[in-house]
């Protein structure tokens, strides 16, 4: 199993990452938060977990072993495949997904699309006494930049210059003053469709 991967930065992809390792350029599919906070020329080292099926190998990255962990742990659920397992952790924290199978609290858990209140219920009962203890890594800034600089770094790293960016990151926070991190995507997505109006 490849356990990580240290490497720069090489290219963007809709659900991941390129990174060069020892001259060799590995597509990583990662969560919207890791790849928001990579930009090409980066040195970055991923966690990492290979998937192989039979018409396929696919390597997913994680920004650290613990969110690794979570989405091997998920997987262990019936009926959640690598991309639902993903799809929880670009929704949430693994503490919160672990406090959700703690607690029993299937409305966090609905919240990610793909998990219905039946799916819910199956993954608290067959992953409530595997989950461990919490961690309680709180972010910080160093960890979870703010949501204009993740924004101008993904924007940047599509193409467009340092100033382009500034632009739009400033017209769309005038026009979302309560946006958060959680909002990268969709922001993302208003950005470049304003960059290409330009």
């Amino acid at each position: 199993m490849i356990a990580s991967l240290a490497g720069t930065v090489t290219g963007l992809l809709p659900d991941g990452v390129v990174v060069e390792v020892g001259g060799v350029g590995l597509a990583v599919q990662t969560t919207p938060g890791t790849r928001l906070r990579l930009r090409v020329g980066d040195d970055a080292r991923l966690a990492t977990t290979l998937v192989v099926r039979e018409d396929s190998l696919t390597l997913y990255g994680f920004a650290d072993d613990d969110e690794r962990s979570l989405f091997e742990l998920l997987q262990t659920s019936s009926g959640v495949g690598p991309r639902l397992a993903q799809a929880v952790l670009a929704h949430h924290t693994p503490d919160t997904v672990r406090r959700a199978l703690l607690t029993e609290d299937l409305a966090v858990l609905v919240q990610v699309p793909g998990i219905g209140k039946k799916g819910a219920q199956r993954m608290v009962l067959e992953l409530k006494d595997k989950v461990g203890p919490l961690v309680g890594s709180a972010p910080t800034p160093t960890t979870l930049p703010s949501w204009r600089e993740t924004l101008a770094g993904a924007v940047v790293g599509l193409g467009w210059s340092q100033n382009q960016a500034d632009d739009v990151v400033a017209r769309l926070a005038d026009e979302h003053p309560d946006a958060t991190d959680a909002d990268v995507p969709a922001l993302l997505r208003a950005a470049l469709a304003l960059l290409g109006r330009a």
